[in-house]
């Protein structure tokens, strides 16, 4: 029917993790495939992504096309088992519900994520916390259930965004 696979889809990067979630018991080594190119293996970045890097060190850790996007929860409404407070409940501020990255695991997160079910994403540099990992999946602070969850927080990382070089024009005033 000459259908094909696009493997850069968000879509198929969630599905094949969830495919890996379910069998991971029985795994022992993950496949090569399901990891993201580390950013600092490659000597050049797209002109059209973003590169977000250690707030702390500075290292390159990902890059925008890692990042699964996931469906808005909501919202507190999520969280009512916790017993959020009224004020805690004020999210129409304009503030940005999700405060994390959800991503496909990238190669520098293969050494934590071997043999364990969850824990923490750790600088490869600095080993500063970044955020954490769990197979059995993460609830993001919009309230959305994400599955398997390779969260990083925003306030840990910087946006690094490239300037196209040849499009510097004078600025009018």
């Amino acid at each position: 029917m000459g259908c094909s696979v696009d493997s850069a889809s968000a879509l198929y990067k969630r599905y094949r993790l969830q495919m890996l979630t379910e069998r991971f018991p029985e795994i022992q080594d993950l496949p090569r495939e399901v990891f993201a190119v580390d950013p600092t293996s490659m000597c050049q970045t797209p002109n059209t992504e973003v590169l977000y890097r250690c707030r702390k060190c500075r290292r390159a850790l990902f890059r925008s096309s890692s990042i699964l996007s996931h469906v808005e929860g909501s919202g507190p409404a999520a969280f009512a088992h916790k017993r959020i407070t009224d004020s805690a409940q004020l999210c129409g501020d304009g503030r940005e519900k999700c405060t994390s990255y959800f991503t496909e695991p990238v190669q520098w997160m293969e050494p934590a994520l071997l043999g364990v079910m969850e824990g923490q994403l750790l600088c490869p540099k600095c080993t500063s916390k970044l955020g954490s990992f769990s197979w059995r999946g993460e609830q993001c602070s919009c309230g959305r259930w994400v599955t398997p969850a390779f969260q990083i927080h925003k306030s840990r990382v910087d946006e690094v965004r490239t300037l196209p070089v040849g499009n510097f024009q004078a600025a009018k005033t």
